[in-house]
């Protein structure tokens, strides 16, 4: 298993995840969006998974911006652009993604 949580340092939800998997003892990277960001590969493969409306964070002030945008591949270099557009954490387990706290998912990942 590779855990990867993308995340904000200062988002409730991602501790909560976090802890989540120390309390499993299973292992996982993570990586501050803020700091960091996102590669385009690891965005590319995430959204196999998971729409990009729903990657969204909905209180992000700039999200009308990306709404606004006709193209999807335009959406997804402003996401690239500004990480903190996704809602967090991101959580990764291969080809296998979550967004938001999903621990009924994650038990069966182990």
């Amino acid at each position: 298993m590779n855990i990867q949580i993308f995340g904000k340092p200062k988002c409730f939800d991602t501790k909560k995840a976090e802890r989540y998997f120390k309390e499993r003892r299973i292992k996982f990277q993570s990586i501050d969006l803020k700091r960091y960001g996102i590669s385009k590969g690891e965005l590319r493969s995430v959204l196999q998974r998971i729409p990009l409306e729903e990657l969204l964070d909905p209180k992000h002030p700039d999200l009308s911006l990306v709404q606004y945008l006709a193209y999807p591949e335009d959406k997804v270099e402003k996401v690239l652009e500004d990480p903190t557009l996704l809602r967090t954490p991101i959580v990764r387990n291969g080809k296998e993604a979550t967004v938001g706290y999903a621990p009924e998912i994650w038990k069966d990942w182990a």
